[in-house]
């Protein structure tokens, strides 16, 4: 491929809900320019950027992939983008190295909760839109219901560029209503007809379009108001500029699998979305913290950043690179932003799926990849002033398991390989519970986890089993007690004495409060440390499921001692007996963790969720409607830990999607006696196997 500069490269992210046709359409693309000789299908496993086993086995993208192809003196780098809410990471790398997005819809399922996330997610972003309705081929697919969704949803913004003919529910030809001619698609071949003189809608439609021109320019609104009609090129011009600035979102339609209007989109990838250079200039922060403008120019320092990484045992890290100014070249030295370390370039790529092409070098506004390189994903690389560009928003991971090897001895290769697939996927968490001593995985969904299980498997060759991690409680105490500890072995010869009386009481500390108040030396100041310690190595099992004991305070109160035989030993091994002694007799209870929750539903889903809230033993605390999102509620509320490992799916359930929520650890508080006799039977299970 040869080099392109930054004013005939464009960068586009195909995003959308999952199964709306993403994949498929990057593929028509492709194959329509050239880039591939043969059109794949997901079906047979085939297509440019399901190249992942993981993908061609689950027929769904599970990651972003990069697909560049030619068209009329241009570059177009495809960011084909996951749609399975699992994944909604690659959707995020996607739209921020991107310059303008595609959102697809299924004229036959129409406008779902995952192309409208996305449509807001580069809205916010302040990327160029343009709308995709595909699967028109499909029986009762229907363009017109979808138009009207796409429009209560979006706005006027939403500006039809391609509509269809139809007639007895089938598609006969596509109208272009911009220069206003139609075409029949036989084996995905245009053939040229006369525009069908009884649609109805068109007139309307043109004169919507007219409007939104009308609006993006002074004296384009004055002509229109004077009743003059615009030219073709006025009327591209003005849509043109409208997309630039986010005013009109053209769509367009068609049918990915029979090769149907792909050409007319191709046009319109051509004309109507922004070059590099002319997307909106990226602002990044100097050494001080203050915004820098960085503009897309190959003649200016080198400032770039890494959007996605690909770990791999075999051949090292893979970085995926965006160029935004000066060039990147095989002998630069460039900075990381984040570590203020010096990043040694590796191999220069560029990507076609999995199809790897070395390069020269990747200038300002282009995509490729660098090999072994140090940097992780959101680092930004500069050479001259010190700049740091804006990281992708990525979700935080929502749904946690617990991971086993299937064979021992595999633990370090376990964490070792989750450590490496957490590079790659910033929607990963992984830590080591040391109070359960389980390792736990979090992501965003069963399948997310389902695919790192494989991956860790296919990658790195180990075998491991999921299943619910272990909820941490604790232990402590309701009454006041006072208790004699006594440690005594005397044989003849040196012995052992601890004696000590101990007053345990319920207090508001995690940590043990100790106080002394022994009077006339019954037991010496020496032995309080020890004592102390003894207690609190004796807290760390409680007595009624061997969870740590909180919330206690002891005092020493009196005792006695041997001048010969005391030690530190005895009277840490006494004050260990007074506990054993005491807590029991202190009405011990359980303890669970509460979490403080706030979910966001649509309005619709407030009762539901309220009710399955109560369900779980959680309280409401509150309801607000959402700052960010019209007809979406935020509910607040307490809810204990352990009813909460499924909440992810029936969330996403119950909202198809839409809904999101954060869950945080906020307190202990005292668990229903009802349950305590489960958590006991768990209990022992988890401290026998220590």
């Amino acid at each position: 491929m040869k080099q392109y500069n930054a004013n005939n490269i464009k960068n586009i992210a195909i995003v959308g809900h999952g199964g709306s046709g993403k994949t498929t359409l990057a593929e028509a693309l492709l194959y329509t320019t050239g880039a591939t000789d043969r059109l794949g299908t997901i079906a047979d496993g085939t297509t440019v950027c399901d190249f992942d086993p993981e993908e061609t086995k689950r027929k769904a993208s599970i990651g972003l992939s990069v697909a560049p192809f030619e068209y009329k003196d241009c570059k177009v780098n495809l960011l084909d983008a996951p749609g399975l809410f699992d994944f909604v990471g690659g959707m995020s790398e996607a739209i921020r190295a991107a310059d303008s997005v595609i959102v697809t819809v299924s004229g036959k399922s129409g406008l779902t909760t995952g192309s409208k996330k996305a449509y807001k997610m580069a809205k916010k972003q302040g990327k160029a839109r343009m709308i995709y309705v595909g699967k028109l081929d499909r029986e009762s697919a229907d363009f017109y219901k979808v138009l009207e969704q796409l429009k209560t949803e979006f706005g006027p913004s939403i500006c039809p560029l391609v509509v269809p003919y139809v007639e007895d529910h089938k598609v006969q030809c596509y109208i272009d209503l911009i220069d206003m001619k139609a075409f029949r698609y036989e084996k995905g071949k245009a053939v040229e007809v006369d525009v069908p003189q009884s649609e109805h809608r068109i007139d309307g439609l043109i004169t919507a379009i007219s409007e939104a021109v009308a609006e993006t320019d002074d004296d384009l609104f004055e002509k229109y108001f004077s009743g003059e009609k615009f030219t073709h090129d006025e009327l591209l011009r003005g849509i043109r500029k409208g997309v630039r600035m986010g005013d009109i979102t053209p769509v367009f339609c068609g049918s990915s699998t029979e090769m149907e209007a792909i050409d007319m989109l191709l046009k319109g990838i051509q004309l109507l979305l922004p070059t590099a250079q002319e997307a909106a200039i990226e602002t990044a922060q100097d050494g001080d913290g203050k915004d820098v403008a960085v503009s897309c120019d190959e003649d200016k320092d080198l400032v770039a950043f890494v959007f996605k990484t690909v770990a791999d045992p075999f051949v090292g890290k893979l970085s995926y690179i965006k160029v935004v100014s000066g060039i990147l070249k095989p002998e630069s030295v460039p900075k990381n932003a984040t570590t203020g370390e010096t990043e040694k370039m590796g191999k220069l790529v560029t990507l076609r799926g999995k199809k790897q092409e070395d390069a020269k070098v990747i200038p300002a506004g282009d995509i490729g990849a660098v090999t072994k390189l140090d940097a992780n994903t959101g680092d930004t690389l500069y050479i001259g002033q010190q700049l740091t560009l804006k990281k992708a928003d990525f979700p935080a991971p929502c749904y946690s398991m617990a991971v086993l090897p299937v064979n021992k001895g595999d633990e370090s290769k376990i964490s070792q390989g989750i450590k490496r697939l957490c590079e790659e996927d910033l929607t990963l968490g992984y830590d080591h519970n040391h109070e359960t001593h389980q390792r736990i995985l979090s992501g965003l969904g069963e399948q997310h986890l389902d695919v790192v299980v494989a991956k860790l498997k296919s990658k790195f060759g180990v075998d491991v089993t999921l299943e619910p991690p272990m909820v941490a409680y604790r232990e402590t105490i309701r009454k006041k007690v006072k208790v004699e500890g006594k440690h005594k072995k005397q044989s003849g010869g040196h012995g052992q004495f601890g004696h000590v009386w101990v007053e345990f009481e319920p207090c508001d500390s995690e940590e043990l409060v100790f106080e002394e108040k022994v009077f006339g030396g019954a037991v010496p100041k020496g032995y309080f440390p020890a004592v102390e310690k003894g207690l609190k190595e004796a807290m760390v099992k409680g007595v009624i499921a061997g969870y740590p004991m909180v919330g206690l305070k002891a005092t020493l109160v009196d005792g006695s001692y041997h001048p010969v035989d005391s030690s530190e030993m005895s009277f840490k091994m006494a004050a260990a007996l007074a506990y054993k002694a005491g807590i029991p007799q202190a009405s011990p209870v359980l303890l669970e963790p509460i979490g403080s929750l706030k979910v966001l539903v649509p309005d619709a889903n407030t009762g539901d969720m309220m009710g399955e809230l109560n369900k779980r033993r959680g309280r409401v605390l509150g309801m607000n409607p959402s700052d960010e999102e019209d007809g979406m509620t935020v509910i607040e509320a307490e809810v204990p830990m352990s009813e909460m490992s499924d909440f992810t799916t029936l969330v996403r359930q119950m909202t198809q999607g839409s809904g999101s929520f954060s869950l945080a650890f906020e307190r202990y508080e005292q668990l229903p006696g009802q349950l305590e006799a489960k958590v006991i039977e768990e209990a022992k299970k988890l401290f026998a196997e220590e």
